[in-house]
């Protein structure tokens, strides 16, 4: 199924089930708030986040190149500013591919093809449990390495959205979380995940410090 989205790149991945706060000030992207505040149904306020391949998120050159899958986005709160500005809060809702962008209008849009997990690949309830073992251990060894516990909190059972918070919880780099949200299927994104893990794991062990990869889940996007 294809059709037509607002667009919204981000030096950031966005994951169905996952939700994150943005701060909007360019203008281009104001607009885009503007519209989908004309929308009645709140359920129907979508647009697309794709992360930057290439480029900035704000200023004049802005967003060069960006990678092709991306996550529909809900907007389901927002708080405007005197000045114009809004923070709202979003939720990912399914995968697309952008095949075409029209820069044209006073915001981006994007021509998309929405694609659903395959099937015939679905998570199993084996590799969950795997995954689910290698992120204790993970949590366990930096929690170590901070004095503190980090990364708790209730995780899904379901395989799909288990591997969709998990690929947004874990301190992954921009390029892995991206390969995540390409991957076809719970069961295949469930392997890499476990797969980085251990190497993040094994790096770990060669450097007693803190990951470098951080990546702020819940800060906020300077748009």
């Amino acid at each position: 199924m294809t059709s037509q989205l607002p667009m919204f790149p981000l030096n950031t991945v966005l994951f169905p089930g996952v939700t994150m706060p943005l701060h909007v000030f360019e203008d281009r992207y104001r607009a885009l708030v503007h519209h989908l505040l004309t929308i009645h149904d709140r359920s129907e306020r979508l647009f697309g986040v794709v992360a930057i391949r290439e480029g900035y998120e704000v200023g004049s050159h802005g967003s060069r190149s960006v990678h092709r899958i991306g996550c529909v986005a809900q907007m389901t709160s927002v708080e405007p500013y005197e000045d114009g500005r809004f923070d709202i809060e979003v939720v990912g809702r399914s995968r697309f591919r952008l095949d075409a962008m029209d820069t044209s209008g006073p915001f981006l849009v994007g021509q998309v093809t929405h694609l659903p997990d395959d099937p015939r690949k679905a998570g199993t309830a084996e590799e969950a449990a795997r995954a689910l073992e290698t992120f204790a251990v993970y949590r366990a060894r930096l929690s170590e390495l901070r004095g503190a516990d980090v990364l708790d909190g209730a995780l899904p059972r379901d395989p799909t959205y288990l591997s969709y918070t998990l690929a947004a919880t874990c301190l992954l780099t921009l390029r892995e979380r991206q390969a995540l949200l390409e991957a076809d299927s719970a069961r295949e994104r469930l392997i890499m995940l476990r797969m980085s893990l251990r190497e993040e794991m094994r790096a770990m062990r060669a450097i007693p410090s803190l990951p470098a990869t951080e990546v702020a889940r819940t800060g906020w996007s300077p748009n």
